[in-house]
């Protein structure tokens, strides 16, 4: 009798076992948990101007302080008058920024001309007296002649007028290749389609 509750222990024990194992092994339910980037914030952008070294447009995060603004914008000049600034004022998107001068120190302008951003290139205006080269139909010589183009972009010229017709405009020279906006900047004000 004593086997066979032995027995009968060693079978419930194994199966207290299988249902421990089975439980264990069993995949999870439920979703799995996703990491996601912490949210940032869209910058705030600020329009500096007045009395600093560098005025302009300048991009902050959120929180940012009116003292950050005029650092970023290369400082307060020496005839600044900080008195009335709160450095410690929170900046808000779209703001404009006047940092004032001093009592009669503020500059005025003499000879108010308009500033072009170094990207922009004026035109140049043509010398009267210079006889320009019409690309159409200059010679091998005379294109050779300008500044920037040598014997073998003379003769790419050339071929390329051959095969596709008459250049329409200046610009469609930069077609050929080997020509690009820095050498027909150098040759504009020396050539002409007409």
């Amino acid at each position: 009798m004593k086997n066979a509750l032995y027995v009968l222990l060693g079978v419930m024990a194994g199966f207290v076992l299988a249902g421990v194992l089975v439980f264990v092994s069993r995949a999870p339910t439920g979703n799995p948990i996703a990491l996601e980037p912490a949210p940032t914030e869209a910058p705030i952008a600020v329009h500096v101007i007045g009395a600093v070294a560098r005025p302009g447009l300048y991009e902050f995060p959120t929180g940012a302080r009116l003292q950050d603004a005029i650092d970023a914008a290369g400082g307060m000049l020496a005839d600044a008058n900080s008195d009335s600034l709160n450095l410690a004022a929170l900046l808000e998107d779209g703001q404009q920024l006047n940092i004032p001068y001093k009592a009669g120190s503020q500059p005025v302008a003499s000879n108010p001309t308009l500033e072009l951003p170094s990207s922009v290139t004026p035109t140049p205006t043509p010398d009267p007296n210079v006889e320009l080269v019409n690309i159409n139909t200059a010679t091998l010589e005379e294109l050779d002649g300008l500044p920037g183009i040598g014997p073998t972009t003379a003769q790419k010229i050339i071929d390329y007028r051959t095969e596709h017709g008459p250049f329409a405009t200046v610009e469609s020279l930069m077609d050929v290749s080997g020509i690009g906006i820095s050498t027909l900047d150098g040759i504009r004000d020396l050539i002409t389609v007409e």
